[in-house]
């Protein structure tokens, strides 16, 4: 038996075991049988089974190499035994026939003689193409024996049958699917074209209405054919007038709307024809022939157009011939071709209406009447073709194109209009916001997608678009040259004070807790909800960052790309401290800033434009990283640890602007962002350890200054990049004498601060000798303005340097102080008393306010495109020289002065009274009294916040300096008043951030005796005798205002612990201002401050304590009042009361309402509070100071009131408190009876008389007491008819008596006797019948003596017991009238009577 193949065995053995297999001759263990074809029936089993003639390799026949790769011979088919092929049949041929796959048919292709066929162009046609296929159209021409064929079959038939050649008409109609309606002329009978007229007349060409809709095959057509034709001749048969008629009559008998449609209808079939006719190229005068080949079913069917050309009409006129012979211009499509003509004439305005605002490709908005020529490529083919320009609507569509150049010059005319709108370029010219419109469009999502393009021209226009958006120069301009002022390093986010309402209770937690706890519906909101409140949040929430990593990373764009980037991560960093953060923590996008462009080794740089900023250090990239450190400490410790930053400052500062291979401004820009960056750091007490290693380079930078201030070559980015390096002396200098944090501190911050290296004293006692030359050397040119004006901060910084200087040195406890009492005796005696005496010091001084932002409130306005959800500063286009942010602004430099004045006096006594001196400049005191003038404070927006800010700290400094030296003079300063009155404006008016400004003029300015002159001057003793001048002296005397003013004075330090306990401010803001402004460097959190929402303290501050007193009680369920109630509505009075006396413009703010209302807050504490003794002088006191002749006027109980949501309701409380407790109190009713002036809201009296009529009987104030004139409530008389009825009510009822109530008793007296002697004619005829009603019952009373009040009454008098006058005997007039009235009453019911 022979052995099966194994695995392994090559072909060799497989040819042996053939050889084996066929010289045994063994029968083969499978055997074929074939079998017979399905579709021949079943093989035949008498058959024997076919041979099977096996090929049988032969292993010595196998040739040694491979075959050649050439064409093999043509192999015939061996034939079968049982089908022997014909002899002259050859097998290849018969096999080719036989063959029906697809590659038989493409093998011999034999192109078809088309020389003698005549070539029929398709029919033109007026409409679109393809034409649209019915299936009706189909079903109603198909034929009984059609079978089962599908409309594509039906078709292509119908096809061949027109391209075979035109049958007669007949089988046309009954092959083809004919028309509706539109049997020709040649379809009819010969009968019937003989009795017809011609077609030509009334081109009847087939039924429009009956088609024949609803039988079946042929007999539809045929009986619509029947019934048109019948129409035809009974029309034919009928006189144009009779036609006439009936058309009438049937039109009056149809609908009006059917009709309409009918004609429309009609109008569309012709006008299709016509247009068909005129387009072809014989003219529409062409017949139709039954040769001519028949338009398919189709057509018919097409729309056709809708506009009909009058007979007169031109032709359109085209600049050029179309010919058939061009491609694609078989068929002219006329209304396609509009565009090729010249454009309309430009139509002139001639009224007033808005147009669609459009601009040219420079962003420039173009006048409406403006020609411009075409080829500038401003005119195109959509709306108004004739007007030049492009609406905003059609360049949203150009971004949306197909093609990419479109897309990318729309974003850059976008972005162009948008920077010519924040410029203010287009002012009055448009109709609301450019800005608002974009953004309610979608353009900041339009941005978005468009970053995600794959055409990097794309991804650069919509970058610059986004920068274009999100960044206004002016505010980095002005941001960055503002970096050395005092504290110019500290700004607010720019960031939308209108937070979310879960973090409108977060204000008590610090900014870094802010930034951990995000709250998680914000979370969840979509982009476009956080866009309508706030872009960058939009934005961000869109992936924004890692988007613009990718682009730096990967596309490597050109420079113009990258430096849009950067600034627009700036401006995402300046957002607030979350975005910074999640800038730094983008994955891969610092590193990619760093390495691409702050690399430490680099190709220099060729003169002309540079290709590319990869690998090349660049100055916005360390200006990001600025801005970034400046967003908080846990920032900068992680830019200098993890990014390596260290070795860049160290390359950057090493070596000199010119010696870097930089072009000279971009070295010195990075130089000086180098300076600022490290400045950054040093305010947090980081980056100690780079000043050891770099000393002798700002060693010999510092010795370089001189030379660089020379007066022929002040260049401002070397005055900025000096002011830079002066300002990182100043903070490594108050780094020496700031303490370390305490090691119990469990925060990131403090632990980080800790391993930070800490300068020593030893190591910047040297810096003094080389800053003092440069500050002597700038103040010969101060009498030279534009000098003094092209060194820019670097003045102010001098002075800040050594303002840190001295408080460092006299903070150091092992050196001794008599070294630094005798430098700052020589630096006075040397430098700065004899600044004092320089007139140029006193321009400056004039100055303030001219450039005073908050005496000129207009500086301050916002923007012309402002927009609540992107906050800017709105400084683009620059600012004026005489402003706070101008060239030639004194407040820099005199903020440095004073902070300098202020540390010399506080450390040397004796140089305090000399230095003060400052304050007497005219210049000074004008520009104080302008800002306690009563003038609203400008509105707060985010450039008012960041002028004013700079404003308040030249005010405080001065204060501080001020108070210092009213404190060591032994009598009161002759502008005591004047700076006592400065300090509790400002006290108002500082805003987030300025913390520790504001508690420190509570400890000192402001309740400062030395401040209050007065009361050593008979200030107590004048205001006692205006009260008896304005009042009497029959007041009580313990009312009077002197001695509650002496008792004031003497308890200033129980009133100033009082407002320190209810005014205090959140304890994190606090300690955080007092770190930055005491240069305690290691407590600092940050150098970004809290948004500005408000000023840290209300107008009507004074008052805090009356209202947390009010709340407690109001929140207190027992009732029972906070301990100490009656010590703190006291002091709170008494310093009101000093107020109202003494300093009234400190509460102008507040309108006399207000206090009103806050007066009343204290009757509304307990049932108990009123009644103390001083309580009831002090409120007394204050109640005359509103009835003052002066004040009552301007007492509007109807305005919406600050802190109040409704006078009305807080009156209904005060009217329930004083029923249930005053117990006929008569201050208590003082209070009721003020807002009951006629003046004043009825619905206050109707309060009064309609739900509280009980409380009458407890008014029982005198009239001699009453604060104000009795005349105040009884004119003009009352004209509500309800209160006159409750009047009257309550008059009749004894509810109201003179006894109980006589102030009142005598308004309702004077009301109702005034209303019911009134013969108004215009009175409705309802108050006419309550009018005689009331005057029947008064007639008719049973009191005599009211029933004589209410007759006889005639003027009000308080000095009668009464309270009014009365008539002897009532006027003729009324008495006639009342004659009259009861004649007519005893004629209808005399015996009532």
């Amino acid at each position: 038996m022979l052995s099966r193949p194994k695995p392994g065995e090559s072909e060799v053995d497989l040819l042996r075991f053939q050889s084996q297999f066929l010289a045994a001759g063994a029968a083969p263990a499978v055997q074929l049988v074939k079998k017979g074809s399905r579709r021949n029936g079943d093989s035949k089993p008498d058959q024997p089974p076919m041979q099977d003639h096996r090929d049988v390799v032969m292993l010595d026949n196998l040739p040694d190499l491979p075959p050649a790769l050439v064409p093999a011979p043509l192999k015939r088919a061996r034939p079968s035994p049982s089908c022997p092929l014909p002899e002259h049949e050859d097998p290849e041929e018969r096999l080719n026939r036989h063959d029906q796959h697809i590659t038989a048919v493409l093998t011999k292709i034999i192109e078809r003689d088309t020389s003698s066929v005549a070539v029929n162009l398709p029919m033109p046609s007026g409409v679109a193409f393809p034409p649209v296929f019915h299936r009706l159209q189909g079903r109603q021409g198909k034929t009984a024996t059609s079978g089962k064929r599908s409309i594509f079959a039906q078709e292509i038939a119908a096809r061949r049958v027109s391209e075979a050649g035109v049958p007669p008409v007949r089988e046309v109609v009954s092959t083809l699917d004919p028309p509706e309606g539109a049997v020709t002329c040649e379809a009819l009978t010969p009968r019937e074209q003989g009795s017809q007229l011609p077609c030509g007349s009334y081109s009847f060409q087939g039924p429009h209405l009956v088609t024949g809709k609803g039988l079946r095959g042929q007999e539809a057509e045929q009986e619509a054919q029947i019934i048109h034709e019948e129409n035809v001749a009974r029309l034919q048969a009928m006189a144009p007038e009779e036609i006439l008629q009936e058309q009438q009559r049937l039109l009056a008998q149809l609908d009006p709307s059917l009709v309409a449609f009918l004609r429309s209808c009609s109008h569309t079939h012709v006008q299709g024809e016509k247009a068909a006719e005129e387009q072809r190229p014989g003219g529409p005068s062409v017949e139709v022939t039954g040769e001519e080949p028949i338009l398919p079913a189709h057509h018919a069917s097409e729309p056709r157009q809708e506009d009909e050309q009058e007979p007169g009409a031109p032709a359109l006129a085209l600049p050029m011939t179309p010919h058939k012979e061009w491609l694609h211009m078989d068929t002219v499509e006329l209304e396609k071709l509009h565009w090729t003509q010249d454009l309309p004439p430009l139509r002139r305005q001639q009224t007033q209406e808005r147009m669609q605002a459009r601009f040219s490709l420079q962003g420039e908005l173009l006048a409406p009447d403006v020609d411009l020529p075409t080829h500038l490529g401003l005119h195109h083919h959509g709306e108004e073709a004739e007007r030049a320009g492009y609406s905003l609507q059609e360049l949203f569509h150009l971004t949306r194109s197909r093609v990419s150049q479109q897309r990318a010059l729309a974003l850059h005319v976008l972005a162009q209009v948008i920077g010519r709108a924040q410029a203010g370029e287009f002012g009055d010219q448009l109709v609301g916001s450019v800005l608002h419109l974009l953004l309610d469009a979608g353009f900041l999502f339009l941005l978005r997608f468009s970053l995600d393009d794959r055409v990097d021209g794309v991804i650069a226009a919509a970058v610059q678009a986004l920068r274009a958006l999100l960044v206004a120069p002016g505010d980095e301009e002005l941001l960055d040259s503002t970096f050395s002022w005092y504290h110019g390093a500290l700004v607010f986010p720019l960031m939308p004070s209108q937070e979310d309402k879960e973090d409108e209770d977060e204000d008590e937690e610090p900014p870094t807790e802010k930034a951990k706890m995000k709250s998680p519906q914000e979370g969840n909101r979509p982009p476009s909800d956080l866009a309508r409140h706030d872009v960058i949040k939009g934005l961000l929430a869109t992936n924004l960052l890692p988007r613009l990593r990718y682009v730096l990373e990967v596309t490597c764009p050109g420079p113009s790309v990258v430096l849009d980037i950067l600034a627009v991560l700036i401006r995402l960093a300046r957002h607030s401290l979350e975005s910074a953060t999640r800038v730094l923590e983008c994955p891969r996008l610092i590193e990619t800033v760093v390495q691409e462009f702050l690399p430490t080794s680099w190709s220099p740089m060729g003169v002309g434009p540079t290709p590319s900023l990869h690998k090349v250090p660049c100055a916005t990239a360390m200006k990001l990283l600025r801005v970034l450190a400046s967003a908080g400490r846990n920032i900068a410790a992680r830019l200098l640890s993890s990014f390596d930053l260290r070795s860049r400052l160290r390359r950057f500062i090493a070596e000199p602007p010119q010696e870097l291979a930089l072009p000279l401004e971009e070295a010195e820009t990075l130089s000086t962002e180098s300076f600022r960056l490290w400045a950054v750091a040093a305010s947090y007490g980081q980056g100690g350890d780079l000043y050891r290693e770099l000393y002798p380079v700002l060693m010999q930078a510092l010795q370089a200054v001189p030379k660089e201030l020379s007066p022929h070559s002040p260049q401002p980015l070397s005055m900025q990049r000096i002011a830079s390096l002066l300002s990182l002396l100043t903070q490594l200098t108050l780094a020496a004498s700031s303490t370390a944090p305490e090691r119990s501190s469990d925060s990131a911050e403090a632990s980080l601060s800790a391993t930070s290296s800490l300068i020593t004293w030893t190591q910047v006692s040297g810096l003094q000798p080389l800053v003092e030359p440069c500050l002597r050397q700038t103040l010969k040119l101060l009498p030279r303005p534009e000098m003094w004006s092209a060194l820019g901060p670097v003045p102010t910084a001098c002075l800040l340097f050594l303002d840190a200087y001295y408080q460092a040195w006299s903070q150091q406890p092992s050196l001794c102080p008599g070294d630094w009492l005798q430098d700052m005796e020589g630096l006075s005696e040397e430098l700065l008393l004899p600044l004092l005496n320089q007139p140029t010091l006193g321009s400056l001084c004039d100055s303030l306010g001219r450039c005073s932002p908050l005496c000129n409130p207009l500086s301050c306005a916002p923007a012309p495109e402002t927009l609540s959800s992107l906050v800017s500063l709105g400084c683009t286009g620059g600012r004026p020289p005489l402003s706070l942010a101008g060239s030639a602004s004194p407040f820099p430099f005199l903020t440095a002065l004073l902070s300098l004045f202020n540390t010399l006096a506080q450390i040397h006594k004796g140089l305090c009274g000399q230095l003060a001196a400052i304050l007497a400049a005219p210049g000074l005191q004008n520009y104080f009294l302008q800002c306690v003038a009563p003038v609203a404070a400008p509105h707060l927006t985010p450039f008012s916040a960041w002028a004013l800010r700079h404003e308040y700290h030249l005010q405080y400094l001065a204060l501080t300096l001020a108070q210092r030296a009213a404190t060591l003079q032994p009598e009161p300063a002759t502008n005591a008043v004047l700076h006592h009155g400065v300090a509790l404006a400002l006290l108002s008016r500082l805003l987030p951030g300025s913390e520790h400004l504001a508690h420190e003029l509570l400890l000192s300015c402001i309740f400062r005796p030395e401040f209050l002159p007065e009361r050593a001057s008979g200030g107590p003793e004048a205001a006692d005798f205006s009260d008896r001048l304005s009042l009497g002296s029959g007041r009580d005397p313990g009312c009077r205002r002197g001695p509650q003013l002496a008792q004031a004075c003497q308890d200033l330090p129980s009133i100033r612990s009082c407002y320190l306990t209810h005014c205090s401010l959140a304890r994190a803001s606090l300690l955080a201002s007092q770190a930055v402004h005491r240069g305690e460097l290691q407590r600092i959190p940050a150098l970004l401050l809290p948004v500005p929402k408000e000023p840290l303290l209300p107008t009507d501050w004074p008052f805090l304590p009356l209202i947390h007193l009010y709340h407690r009680a109001s929140d207190t369920p027992s009732g029972l009042p906070p301990a100490d109630t009656v010590g703190t509505a006291m002091r709170a009075l008494q310093w009101v009361l000093v107020l109202e006396s003494w300093r009234p413009q400190a509460l102008w703010a507040v309108p006399p309402a207000a206090r009103l209302a806050r007066l009343m807050c204290v009757f509304l504490v307990d049932s108990e509070l009123f009644r103390e003794t001083p309580i009831q002088h002090l409120v007394a006191a204050l109640l005359a100071q509103l009835c003052q002749p002066e004040v009552l006027p301007n007492l509007n109980l109807d305005c919406p009131l600050p802190g109040l949501t409704s006078f009305p309701d807080l009156y209904a409380n005060f009217l329930e408190h004083f029923e249930s407790v005053s117990f006929g109190d008569h201050l208590f009713g003082a209070l009721v009876l003020l807002p009951l002036q006629r003046r004043f809201s009825v619905t206050l009296r109707l309060t009064l008389f309609g739900e509280h009529v009980g409380a009458l009987r407890a008014l029982g104030l005198p009239l001699t007491q009453l604060p104000v004139s009795l005349e105040c409530y009884t004119g003009p008389p009352e004209d509500n008819l309800a209160l006159l009825q409750l009047y009257f009510r309550a008059l009749v009822t004894g509810a109201l008596r003179p006894r109980w109530c006589p102030v009142l008793y005598v308004v309702a007296v004077a009301h109702v006797n005034s209303f019911i002697f009134s013969q108004d004619p215009k009175s409705s005829d309802e108050v006419k019948a309550a009018r005689r009603s009331m005057l029947q019952k008064t007639w008719l009373l049973a009191d005599e003596g009211l029933r004589r009040h209410l007759l006889h009454y005639k003027l009000p008098n308080s000095a009668l017991l009464e309270g009014f006058e009365l008539y002897p005997q009532l006027p003729a007039l009324r008495q006639q009238y009342l004659q009259r009235l009861t004649s007519g009453m005893l004629q209808n019911g005399g015996s009532e009577i």
